[in-house]
């Protein structure tokens, strides 16, 4: 759907616009307590048993932001719920969060919208390919990619992402890796990335598209500006479109540099289309609405000819929850990204003393050492204390279990997986 400019913002005018602060003091956003979230009905607290932990599913564990609550309920309350008009406020939204995030200048008409972003790549890719041409993805990766081609008339292309410390890719005929917009995979490179001579050969042999998953889900990767380079370099030579899921970008962790797709280059820009939404970052994946942009006229014309059905499936209440969450709760979602990684820190410490745990315990068993030698390695607080001890730590409240953890692992299961178990914490 076709959306357009709305009213001046503070960010456009140049005012300051003071991040994480209400009225001169920090926010600070938390997870809800379990029996709270126990009563919701989504399918994250509903498919499994209360024995479980679910952490299967990308839904919040957080309240909603307030300004994101008041502008549903102020639909609800104008009993306004029918279906979505073409009322020009989406593009000026998402264009002002763009550009306040990451520097990217969004053209407010080149934004359509729709359900969601899984929709959204489906419909690009439809208008984007003919029935039987290969799209490009790259395992490991998120799932439902591997439907979405079909759904669109594609056909599967693997590109695997290169693994950590592995060598460099060779493009299979004794050449190294494409040289494409000067980025070169690196031997011994210690973070996963893209494989461009597999990209590239896969366009030589026939790909029309690629689906980019940036940040990339489930490594939670974010692919470097030359990355992308190289790769809108490559799309350019093959005539090909890449069509980048980029719904997790206002997540990406405080110091790490995202670069939306079609910020990087000129041929970017002629051969992509960017798909995101507000329901990863505000918790909206149930009120539906997703954008889709471009910023050539060769991709807006392939927005534009997608069927007018495809915007009227937009939720009423997902664009005004999305434009609550976009222009007015930026300081909320600092918050939640603050406290996520504090938790992903204690994710860390927490998964560490799972391995200490059965390391002290194993060596104890085997009688290679004692408990006071266990202590001395720093694993004695896991490896020797009274059965039913607890340790009282300061464990952030989005972490799913209760404040005071036995020391003993306890039976608690994770999203399914049996005898998942969570260790005891030390006094912190």
């Amino acid at each position: 759907m076709r959306v357009g400019y709305g009213q001046p913002h503070p960010h456009e005018t140049g005012a300051c616009v003071p991040r994480m602060r209400q009225a001169g003091v920090m926010i600070q956003v938390t997870a809800e307590p379990l029996d709270l979230l126990r009563r919701r009905t989504s399918v994250k607290w509903r498919m499994f048993s209360e024995d479980v932990l679910p952490l299967f599913v990308a839904e919040m564990d957080y309240p909603l932001a307030p300004a994101v609550s008041a502008a549903m309920i102020e639909r609800i309350q104008a009993s306004d719920t029918g279906y979505v008009a073409d009322d020009l406020t989406m593009g000026p939204a998402f264009s002002r969060f763009a550009a306040d995030r990451w520097g990217w200048r969004v053209d407010p008409l080149n934004v359509r919208t729709t359900t969601d972003v899984s929709v959204a790549i489906a419909e690009s890719l439809r208008v984007a390919i003919r029935p039987g041409d290969g799209v490009i993805i790259t395992p490991p990766v998120y799932p439902p990619f591997f439907d979405l081609i079909p759904e669109a008339g594609g056909v599967v292309v693997e590109v695997p992402l290169l693994t950590p410390s592995a060598p460099g890719a060779d493009t299979g005929d004794g050449r190294p890796a494409a040289d494409v917009g000067g980025t070169r995979s690196a031997p011994g490179s210690d973070a996963w990335r893209l494989d461009l001579a597999g990209i590239e050969r896969a366009f030589a042999a026939g790909a029309r598209a690629m689906l980019l998953c940036h940040p990339h889900n489930p490594l939670g990767l974010v692919h470097t500006r030359e990355q992308l380079v190289a790769l809108a370099t490559l799309a350019e030579r093959f005539d090909a479109i890449v069509v980048s899921d980029e719904i997790h970008s206002p997540l990406v962790h405080r110091g790490v540099d995202f670069a939306p797709f079609l910020s990087v280059s000129d041929a970017a820009r002629r051969h992509g289309i960017c798909t995101a939404s507000a329901s990863k970052a505000f918790n909206l994946a149930g009120v539906k609405c997703a954008v889709m942009v471009a910023d050539s006229a060769p991709m807006v014309a392939l927005l534009d000819a997608m069927p007018d059905e495809v915007g009227y499936r937009t939720s009423i209440l997902g664009t005004a929850a999305s434009i609550a969450g976009f222009d007015q709760s930026r300081d909320w979602l600092d918050a939640v990204v603050a406290d996520i990684e504090r938790s992903s820190a204690l994710l860390g410490t927490l998964l560490a003393a799972v391995i200490a745990f059965q390391q002290a315990h194993r060596l104890i068993a085997d009688g290679v050492v004692g408990p006071k030698t266990a202590k001395k390695l720093g694993v004695g607080w896991l490896a020797h204390r009274p059965h039913g001890a607890r340790t009282r730590a300061s464990v952030p409240s989005m972490w799913p279990v209760s404040r005071s953890i036995p020391d003993r692992p306890s039976a608690t299961r994770v999203s399914g997986m049996r005898d998942s178990t969570l260790p005891a914490r030390p006094r912190c």
